[in-house]
């Protein structure tokens, strides 16, 4: 049996299902048995010993493709929205940054095999989502508006709200204003943090990453030397270590990743290249302003205690964890305070990208939640 990996468009080739039976994923299914699928790379070559015949059997990518994308006008502008699985339960998927959708798809594949409904949208400004028509003015409170606009367009009542890096704000803050609307909040790599200034640059060297993207012109320079593609690839690797990225004062953010430096092993050359093209539509004027020149964005909440059930994964490797007080807040049970009906979970070798690096771990404490809270 061997394994190899094929181009990413190899599934956009109709070619391929021309030389197989129609029943073909099934069949392989019965004859070999297939490592963890999502362990594998996006697709994997069979030689079954029945036959001299090679059968494509996909693992991941045999449900990728049964993702459906589609737009949804919310707030005048079309939102593009992946979606998988027919249950009556909705799970919906809020990407960080510099992610997409796509970071998203081994969840999404989870849960749609364990009988949910699965819905990932772009952000707007992000990915194949429209930009708003004055990026510069983008704020979290548009990106909970539109989520609301989105779930009311496609008739949701009620969802799961997973939501991974900054995608915590709105998942929470949406919690706190439409309670009724929410099942369960489950967050990876950032617990609820209340509304107020964030202070974290008054205790951290000035190039700290956030303090620098703050600045309004400077990380578009850093970023506008490289194609989109380098600039995820950098930070990808940055933020997959287990130190906040800070840079030298005669530094750029850019300049602290080397071209030879490798991708982390769980983050293929196909995953960077999907990444990269999303990028390259969207660009980073959007990303930059939210979330990291948001973040002192005034919120009209009702409340600051969220009652809905919740979940934190939270990686031990991650740098958000090194935070000034974080480890404090989340190990002291303090953010209990605003979220008592918190469970949390710490992924020992986990870090920034847990949902991506350990997908099996992540999708099967998602889904024991989702039971539990059903």
């Amino acid at each position: 049996m061997s394994y190899c990996r094929l181009p990413p468009n190899y599934l956009s080739t109709t070619s391929v299902y021309g030389c197989l039976p129609p029943n073909y994923l099934s069949y392989c299914r019965t004859v070999v048995s297939l490592p963890t699928t999502s362990q594998l790379p996006l697709c994997t070559v069979v030689s079954l010993p029945t036959t001299s015949r090679t059968v494509v059997t996909i693992s991941l990518l045999s449900r990728m493709d049964q993702i459906q994308h589609k737009y949804v006008e919310a707030n005048g502008l079309n939102h593009h929205v992946a979606e998988v699985g027919t249950g009556q339960s909705v799970v919906v998927f809020l990407h960080g940054f510099p992610e997409i959708w796509y970071s998203w798809r081994h969840q999404m594949i989870a849960v749609a095999n364990a009988g949910y409904r699965a819905i990932a949208p772009d952000w707007r400004g992000y990915g194949l989502s429209d930009p708003p028509p004055e990026p510069e003015k983008a704020s979290f409170g548009d990106l909970i508006s539109d989520l609301l606009g989105i779930l009311d367009a496609l008739s949701i009542p009620k969802v799961f709200i997973v939501g991974k890096d900054f995608g915590a704000w709105p998942a929470y803050y949406f919690a706190l204003l439409y309670p009724e609307r929410v099942l369960g909040v489950a967050t990876l790599g950032i617990p609820f943090v209340p509304p107020g200034p964030v202070t974290y640059n008054k205790y951290l060297p000035e190039g700290f990453y956030i303090s620098r993207w703050k600045e309004p012109g400077r990380a578009e320079a850093d970023f506008g030397r490289l194609d989109a593609k380098t600039v995820v690839r950098n930070v990808y690797i940055l933020f997959s270590k287990t130190e906040i990225p800070i840079a030298r004062e005669d530094q750029e953010i850019m300049d602290m990743v080397e071209s030879s430096t490798p991708l982390p092993p769980w983050f293929t050359e196909e995953d960077l290249e999907a990444y990269g093209a999303l990028y390259q539509k969207s660009g980073f004027r959007t990303a930059l302003k939210v979330p990291y020149r948001s973040f002192e964005e005034e919120f009209n909440l009702p409340d600051t205690k969220v009652e809905a059930p919740s979940l934190l994964i939270m990686g031990e490797k991650d740098y958000c964890f090194k935070f000034p007080g974080m480890e404090d807040y989340i190990r002291s049970g303090q953010v209990k305070f605003f979220v008592p009906n918190l469970e949390i979970t710490y992924l020992p070798e986990g870090t920034h990208f847990v949902q991506e690096q350990f997908p099996d771990k992540v999708n099967e404490l998602l889904l024991t939640f989702l039971r539990k809270h059903r």
